[in-house]
Protein backbone atom coordinates (compact mmCIF):
# COMPACT_ATOMS: atom_id res chain seq x y z
CA UNK A 1 0.00 0.00 0.00
CA UNK A 2 1.12 3.35 -0.84
CA UNK A 3 2.21 5.99 1.82
CA UNK A 4 -0.98 8.46 2.06
CA UNK A 5 1.18 11.09 3.58
CA UNK A 6 4.25 10.87 1.04
CA UNK A 7 1.47 11.36 -1.28
CA UNK A 8 0.64 14.67 0.26
CA UNK A 9 -2.66 13.20 1.36
CA UNK A 10 -4.24 14.44 4.64
CA UNK A 11 -3.41 12.03 7.80
CA UNK A 12 -7.13 12.10 8.52
CA UNK A 13 -7.38 8.95 5.85
CA UNK A 14 -7.41 5.75 7.64
CA UNK A 15 -5.24 2.88 7.04
CA UNK A 16 -7.84 0.82 5.64
CA UNK A 17 -5.28 -1.94 6.59
CA UNK A 18 -4.92 -1.20 10.55
CA UNK A 19 -8.66 0.20 11.02
CA UNK A 20 -8.46 2.34 14.91
CA UNK A 21 -11.05 0.88 17.31
CA UNK A 22 -12.97 3.44 18.95
CA UNK A 23 -11.04 4.73 22.26
CA UNK A 24 -12.35 5.90 25.17
CA UNK A 25 -11.81 9.94 26.36
CA UNK A 26 -8.84 8.85 28.84
CA UNK A 27 -7.34 6.99 25.85
CA UNK A 28 -7.62 9.00 23.30
CA UNK A 29 -5.58 11.94 24.72
CA UNK A 30 -2.93 9.92 26.13
CA UNK A 31 -2.58 8.45 22.33
CA UNK A 32 -2.25 11.78 20.91
CA UNK A 33 0.37 13.14 23.76
CA UNK A 34 1.85 10.16 22.80
CA UNK A 35 1.76 10.72 19.20
CA UNK A 36 0.32 7.58 18.33
CA UNK A 37 -3.13 6.87 16.12
CA UNK A 38 -6.16 7.79 17.27
CA UNK A 39 -10.02 7.58 16.39
CA UNK A 40 -10.92 11.64 16.34
CA UNK A 41 -8.86 14.18 17.63
CA UNK A 42 -9.06 14.67 21.14
CA UNK A 43 -10.70 18.17 22.69
CA UNK A 44 -10.80 20.26 25.49
CA UNK A 45 -10.50 23.68 26.49
CA UNK A 46 -8.70 25.99 28.32
CA UNK A 47 -10.31 27.54 30.96
CA UNK A 48 -13.08 24.71 30.34
CA UNK A 49 -14.50 25.32 34.33
CA UNK A 50 -15.48 29.09 34.32
CA UNK A 51 -17.99 31.31 34.69
CA UNK A 52 -19.70 30.62 30.68
CA UNK A 53 -21.37 27.55 32.73
CA UNK A 54 -24.00 28.08 35.04
CA UNK A 55 -22.94 25.36 36.84
CA UNK A 56 -19.95 27.27 37.95
CA UNK A 57 -21.92 30.13 38.72
CA UNK A 58 -24.42 28.36 41.17
CA UNK A 59 -20.86 27.00 43.32
CA UNK A 60 -19.04 30.67 42.88
CA UNK A 61 -22.22 32.49 44.01
CA UNK A 62 -21.74 30.51 47.66
CA UNK A 63 -17.52 30.53 48.13
CA UNK A 64 -15.03 32.89 46.85
CA UNK A 65 -12.60 31.97 43.87
CA UNK A 66 -9.88 31.58 46.86
CA UNK A 67 -11.82 29.05 48.62
CA UNK A 68 -12.90 26.61 45.63
CA UNK A 69 -8.64 26.60 44.87
CA UNK A 70 -7.89 25.40 48.17
CA UNK A 71 -10.99 22.88 49.01
CA UNK A 72 -10.13 19.90 47.30
CA UNK A 73 -13.77 18.86 47.00
CA UNK A 74 -15.10 22.23 45.50
CA UNK A 75 -12.18 21.86 43.30
CA UNK A 76 -12.98 18.96 42.24
CA UNK A 77 -16.75 19.53 41.94
CA UNK A 78 -15.92 22.05 39.24
CA UNK A 79 -13.44 20.35 37.24
CA UNK A 80 -15.94 17.78 36.68
CA UNK A 81 -18.21 20.29 35.19
CA UNK A 82 -17.46 20.28 31.88
CA UNK A 83 -16.92 16.59 31.26
CA UNK A 84 -20.44 16.31 32.78
CA UNK A 85 -21.90 19.17 30.28
CA UNK A 86 -19.94 19.12 27.21
CA UNK A 87 -18.47 15.33 27.47
CA UNK A 88 -15.07 16.67 26.55
CA UNK A 89 -12.12 14.11 26.32
CA UNK A 90 -9.82 15.92 29.42
CA UNK A 91 -10.74 17.26 32.72
CA UNK A 92 -8.34 20.33 33.58
CA UNK A 93 -7.91 20.66 37.52
CA UNK A 94 -9.05 23.60 38.37
CA UNK A 95 -6.69 25.84 40.31
CA UNK A 96 -5.20 28.69 39.70
CA UNK A 97 -1.02 29.56 39.00
CA UNK A 98 -0.24 31.42 41.66
CA UNK A 99 -0.32 28.47 44.31
CA UNK A 100 3.16 28.65 44.08
CA UNK A 101 3.90 32.31 45.23
CA UNK A 102 1.15 31.59 48.06
CA UNK A 103 3.09 28.61 49.08
CA UNK A 104 6.18 30.04 49.00
CA UNK A 105 4.78 32.56 52.24
CA UNK A 106 3.73 35.69 49.57
CA UNK A 107 -0.03 36.92 50.30
CA UNK A 108 -2.34 36.02 47.20
CA UNK A 109 -5.59 37.86 46.55
CA UNK A 110 -7.76 38.14 43.86
CA UNK A 111 -9.84 41.73 43.88
CA UNK A 112 -11.82 43.19 41.27
CA UNK A 113 -9.81 43.81 38.24
CA UNK A 114 -7.65 40.77 38.45
CA UNK A 115 -4.66 39.04 40.86
CA UNK A 116 -2.57 41.12 43.28
CA UNK A 117 0.76 39.55 44.77
CA UNK A 118 2.83 41.00 47.70
CA UNK A 119 4.97 41.93 49.21
CA UNK A 120 6.67 42.43 45.87
CA UNK A 121 10.16 40.50 45.31
CA UNK A 122 12.99 42.91 43.70
CA UNK A 123 15.83 42.42 46.60
CA UNK A 124 18.40 39.88 47.55
CA UNK A 125 16.64 39.44 51.06
CA UNK A 126 13.29 39.26 48.89
CA UNK A 127 14.40 36.38 47.40
CA UNK A 128 15.73 34.84 50.29
CA UNK A 129 12.84 35.15 52.49
CA UNK A 130 10.70 32.60 49.63
CA UNK A 131 10.22 29.31 51.18
CA UNK A 132 12.16 26.57 49.43
CA UNK A 133 10.60 23.96 47.26
CA UNK A 134 11.08 21.42 50.27
CA UNK A 135 7.60 23.12 51.70
CA UNK A 136 6.01 21.46 48.49
CA UNK A 137 3.49 20.26 51.32
CA UNK A 138 2.39 23.55 51.70
CA UNK A 139 0.17 22.66 48.26
CA UNK A 140 -0.80 18.98 49.73
CA UNK A 141 -4.79 20.45 49.14
CA UNK A 142 -4.05 20.10 45.09
CA UNK A 143 -2.80 16.94 45.33
CA UNK A 144 -5.86 15.92 47.03
CA UNK A 145 -7.95 17.01 44.40
CA UNK A 146 -6.01 15.57 41.69
CA UNK A 147 -6.59 12.10 43.55
CA UNK A 148 -10.42 12.89 44.04
CA UNK A 149 -10.44 13.45 40.22
CA UNK A 150 -8.69 10.15 39.42
CA UNK A 151 -11.07 8.41 41.54
CA UNK A 152 -14.17 10.05 39.70
CA UNK A 153 -12.63 9.73 35.74
CA UNK A 154 -11.58 6.59 36.36
CA UNK A 155 -10.65 5.25 33.19
CA UNK A 156 -13.39 7.29 30.97
CA UNK A 157 -11.49 10.74 30.83
CA UNK A 158 -8.12 12.16 30.73
CA UNK A 159 -7.20 14.44 33.82
CA UNK A 160 -4.49 17.60 33.37
CA UNK A 161 -2.78 18.90 35.95
CA UNK A 162 -0.85 21.87 35.46
CA UNK A 163 1.29 24.83 36.78
CA UNK A 164 2.38 28.51 35.87
CA UNK A 165 5.94 28.59 34.30
CA UNK A 166 8.77 30.17 36.44
CA UNK A 167 8.65 33.39 33.93
CA UNK A 168 5.42 33.75 34.13
CA UNK A 169 5.37 33.34 38.02
CA UNK A 170 8.77 35.83 38.56
CA UNK A 171 6.68 38.77 36.51
CA UNK A 172 3.30 38.26 39.28
CA UNK A 173 5.89 38.19 42.26
CA UNK A 174 7.80 41.15 40.81
CA UNK A 175 4.94 43.54 39.41
CA UNK A 176 2.68 42.45 42.58
CA UNK A 177 0.01 42.32 39.84
CA UNK A 178 -0.91 41.64 36.26
CA UNK A 179 0.88 44.19 33.48
CA UNK A 180 0.41 44.58 29.79
CA UNK A 181 3.95 44.35 29.44
CA UNK A 182 5.32 43.83 33.01
CA UNK A 183 8.30 46.24 32.43
CA UNK A 184 9.83 45.76 36.12
CA UNK A 185 10.09 42.21 35.71
CA UNK A 186 11.56 42.49 32.52
CA UNK A 187 13.80 45.58 34.13
CA UNK A 188 14.99 43.64 36.97
CA UNK A 189 15.79 40.39 34.55
CA UNK A 190 18.41 42.87 32.74
CA UNK A 191 19.62 45.11 35.90
CA UNK A 192 19.91 42.32 38.11
CA UNK A 193 20.70 38.96 35.93
CA UNK A 194 22.06 36.65 38.61
CA UNK A 195 19.43 37.90 41.34
CA UNK A 196 16.33 37.22 38.52
CA UNK A 197 18.35 33.69 37.66
CA UNK A 198 18.18 32.82 40.95
CA UNK A 199 14.22 33.60 41.43
CA UNK A 200 13.87 31.98 38.52
CA UNK A 201 15.77 28.56 39.62
CA UNK A 202 14.09 28.27 43.17
CA UNK A 203 10.61 28.64 40.83
CA UNK A 204 11.62 25.81 38.70
CA UNK A 205 12.23 24.03 41.95
CA UNK A 206 9.30 24.52 43.29
CA UNK A 207 7.15 23.84 39.77
CA UNK A 208 9.06 20.56 39.13
CA UNK A 209 8.01 19.63 42.62
CA UNK A 210 4.63 20.76 42.10
CA UNK A 211 4.18 19.13 38.75
CA UNK A 212 5.21 15.63 40.21
CA UNK A 213 2.80 15.88 42.95
CA UNK A 214 0.51 16.15 40.65
CA UNK A 215 1.48 13.55 38.28
CA UNK A 216 1.79 11.13 41.50
CA UNK A 217 -1.45 11.65 42.13
CA UNK A 218 -3.05 10.81 38.78
CA UNK A 219 -2.83 13.46 36.48
CA UNK A 220 -2.48 11.94 32.92
CA UNK A 221 -0.01 15.17 31.54
CA UNK A 222 0.38 18.23 33.35
CA UNK A 223 0.28 21.52 31.34
CA UNK A 224 3.17 23.87 31.66
CA UNK A 225 1.42 27.76 30.82
CA UNK A 226 4.34 30.61 30.46
CA UNK A 227 1.40 33.26 29.70
CA UNK A 228 3.75 36.17 29.61
CA UNK A 229 6.69 34.58 27.45
CA UNK A 230 5.48 36.32 24.50
CA UNK A 231 6.59 39.59 25.88
CA UNK A 232 10.34 38.55 25.60
CA UNK A 233 12.46 38.96 22.49
CA UNK A 234 13.62 35.49 21.45
CA UNK A 235 17.13 36.38 22.19
CA UNK A 236 15.99 37.39 25.62
CA UNK A 237 13.95 34.26 25.63
CA UNK A 238 16.83 31.84 25.08
CA UNK A 239 18.88 33.49 27.49
CA UNK A 240 16.91 34.22 30.70
CA UNK A 241 13.76 31.62 30.46
CA UNK A 242 14.26 28.68 28.11
CA UNK A 243 16.87 26.93 30.57
CA UNK A 244 14.40 27.06 33.44
CA UNK A 245 11.68 25.25 31.41
CA UNK A 246 14.09 23.16 29.65
CA UNK A 247 15.28 21.84 33.22
CA UNK A 248 11.71 21.25 34.18
CA UNK A 249 10.55 19.11 30.51
CA UNK A 250 13.63 16.98 31.32
CA UNK A 251 12.65 16.66 35.22
CA UNK A 252 9.02 15.64 34.22
CA UNK A 253 10.52 13.69 30.66
CA UNK A 254 13.21 11.53 33.82
CA UNK A 255 10.04 9.89 35.32
CA UNK A 256 8.37 9.40 32.89
CA UNK A 257 5.44 11.91 32.42
CA UNK A 258 3.96 14.05 29.87
CA UNK A 259 3.97 17.67 29.33
CA UNK A 260 2.60 20.18 27.15
CA UNK A 261 4.04 23.66 27.23
CA UNK A 262 1.70 26.45 26.18
CA UNK A 263 3.17 30.24 25.93
CA UNK A 264 1.02 33.06 25.39
CA UNK A 265 1.61 35.06 21.57
CA UNK A 266 4.75 32.34 20.86
CA UNK A 267 4.95 32.93 17.01
CA UNK A 268 8.57 34.59 17.51
CA UNK A 269 9.73 31.75 19.71
CA UNK A 270 8.11 28.66 18.43
CA UNK A 271 11.79 27.81 17.36
CA UNK A 272 12.69 28.11 20.80
CA UNK A 273 9.87 26.59 22.91
CA UNK A 274 10.24 22.86 19.91
CA UNK A 275 13.60 22.65 21.87
CA UNK A 276 12.00 22.16 24.75
CA UNK A 277 11.64 18.22 25.44
CA UNK A 278 7.57 18.76 26.16
CA UNK A 279 5.21 16.53 23.97
CA UNK A 280 3.32 18.87 22.68
CA UNK A 281 3.35 22.78 22.09
CA UNK A 282 0.32 24.45 23.10
CA UNK A 283 -0.50 27.61 20.46
CA UNK A 284 -2.56 30.55 20.79
CA UNK A 285 -4.97 32.09 18.01
CA UNK A 286 -1.92 34.09 16.96
CA UNK A 287 0.26 31.35 16.01
CA UNK A 288 0.23 29.86 12.30
CA UNK A 289 -0.92 26.74 13.43
CA UNK A 290 0.24 24.98 9.86
CA UNK A 291 3.59 26.46 10.02
CA UNK A 292 3.69 25.31 14.02
CA UNK A 293 2.65 21.74 13.15
CA UNK A 294 5.25 20.97 10.14
CA UNK A 295 7.98 22.91 12.72
CA UNK A 296 6.76 20.42 15.58
CA UNK A 297 6.54 17.12 13.51
CA UNK A 298 9.84 17.75 12.22
CA UNK A 299 10.97 17.10 15.89
CA UNK A 300 8.55 14.62 16.57
CA UNK A 301 6.20 17.08 19.43
CA UNK A 302 2.71 17.54 18.55
CA UNK A 303 0.71 20.70 18.48
CA UNK A 304 -2.46 22.00 20.72
CA UNK A 305 -4.95 24.75 19.63
CA UNK A 306 -5.33 27.28 18.31
CA UNK A 307 -9.36 28.43 17.69
CA UNK A 308 -9.19 32.22 18.87
CA UNK A 309 -11.98 31.85 21.85
CA UNK A 310 -14.10 34.58 20.37
CA UNK A 311 -15.10 32.47 17.58
CA UNK A 312 -17.26 30.62 19.49
CA UNK A 313 -19.67 33.15 19.06
CA UNK A 314 -20.17 32.62 15.71
CA UNK A 315 -22.95 30.50 14.34
CA UNK A 316 -22.14 26.75 14.84
CA UNK A 317 -21.91 26.10 10.88
CA UNK A 318 -19.03 28.89 10.91
CA UNK A 319 -17.61 27.37 14.19
CA UNK A 320 -17.65 23.71 12.42
CA UNK A 321 -15.62 25.25 9.45
CA UNK A 322 -13.34 26.55 11.28
CA UNK A 323 -12.08 23.55 13.11
CA UNK A 324 -12.30 21.72 9.98
CA UNK A 325 -9.87 24.32 8.87
CA UNK A 326 -7.90 23.52 11.53
CA UNK A 327 -7.86 19.95 11.17
CA UNK A 328 -6.44 20.69 7.71
CA UNK A 329 -3.73 22.48 8.74
CA UNK A 330 -2.50 20.17 10.94
CA UNK A 331 -1.23 17.74 8.16
CA UNK A 332 -0.09 14.54 9.32
CA UNK A 333 1.50 16.22 12.94
CA UNK A 334 -0.43 14.68 16.53
CA UNK A 335 -2.63 17.37 16.86
CA UNK A 336 -4.91 17.88 20.11
CA UNK A 337 -8.05 20.31 19.33
CA UNK A 338 -8.45 23.22 21.91
CA UNK A 339 -8.54 27.05 21.71
CA UNK A 340 -5.99 29.48 21.37
CA UNK A 341 -6.25 31.28 25.08
CA UNK A 342 -9.43 29.95 28.12
CA UNK A 343 -13.11 30.70 27.31
CA UNK A 344 -14.19 34.30 28.03
CA UNK A 345 -16.80 34.48 30.78
CA UNK A 346 -19.43 35.66 28.36
CA UNK A 347 -19.05 33.03 25.38
CA UNK A 348 -22.29 31.43 25.14
CA UNK A 349 -22.63 28.11 25.80
CA UNK A 350 -24.10 27.36 22.14
CA UNK A 351 -20.64 28.15 21.05
CA UNK A 352 -18.59 25.51 23.03
CA UNK A 353 -21.17 22.90 22.11
CA UNK A 354 -21.07 23.46 18.85
CA UNK A 355 -16.85 23.88 19.09
CA UNK A 356 -16.81 20.33 20.90
CA UNK A 357 -19.16 18.52 18.38
CA UNK A 358 -17.28 19.31 15.52
CA UNK A 359 -14.23 18.23 17.09
CA UNK A 360 -15.84 15.30 17.63
CA UNK A 361 -17.04 14.43 14.48
CA UNK A 362 -13.74 14.43 12.33
CA UNK A 363 -12.44 11.02 11.53
CA UNK A 364 -9.96 9.23 12.46
CA UNK A 365 -5.99 10.69 12.95
CA UNK A 366 -2.26 8.11 12.05
CA UNK A 367 0.05 10.70 12.74
CA UNK A 368 3.34 10.13 10.97
CA UNK A 369 5.52 9.15 13.72
CA UNK A 370 8.26 11.63 15.30
CA UNK A 371 11.92 11.32 16.48
CA UNK A 372 10.78 11.77 20.11
CA UNK A 373 7.23 10.01 19.97
CA UNK A 374 6.00 7.06 22.03
CA UNK A 375 3.94 6.18 24.63
CA UNK A 376 4.53 6.21 28.14
CA UNK A 377 3.08 3.73 31.20
CA UNK A 378 0.00 4.86 32.36
CA UNK A 379 -1.97 1.54 33.80
CA UNK A 380 -5.43 1.31 32.11
CA UNK A 381 -4.53 3.55 29.18
CA UNK A 382 -1.35 1.67 27.82
CA UNK A 383 -2.61 0.15 25.29
CA UNK A 384 -1.85 0.93 21.05
CA UNK A 385 -5.44 2.26 19.69
CA UNK A 386 -4.50 -0.88 16.57
CA UNK A 387 -4.40 -3.31 19.44
CA UNK A 388 -0.80 -3.94 19.95
CA UNK A 389 0.65 -3.63 23.34
CA UNK A 390 3.51 -0.79 23.22
CA UNK A 391 6.94 -1.25 25.06
CA UNK A 392 7.93 0.90 28.35
CA UNK A 393 9.50 4.10 27.24
CA UNK A 394 13.12 3.96 27.91
CA UNK A 395 13.68 6.62 31.47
Amino acid sequence: MSDPIRHGQSFFAADAAAPIPALTCRERFVAAVDGRPVDRPPVWLMRQAGRYMAEYRAVRARHSFLEMVHSPQLAAEVTLQPIARLGVDAAILFSDILTIPEAMGLRVEFPEGGPQVGPIVRSEEDVAALLPATAVDRLAYVGEAVSILRGELGDRHALIGFSGAPFTLACYMIEGRGSKSFDSARALMFQRPELFGRLMDGLADWVIAYLAMQLDAGADAVQLFDSWAGELCADDYRTHVLPSTVRIAEAIAARGGRLVLFARNPGHLIDATLSVPARVVGLDQRADLAAAARAAKAVGRGVQGNLDPIALFLPPDQIARRVQSMAAQVGDCAWIANLGHGVVPSTPMEGVEAFVAAVQGLPPVSPRPGPNCGPTRVGAVDRDPRGEQPGERPR
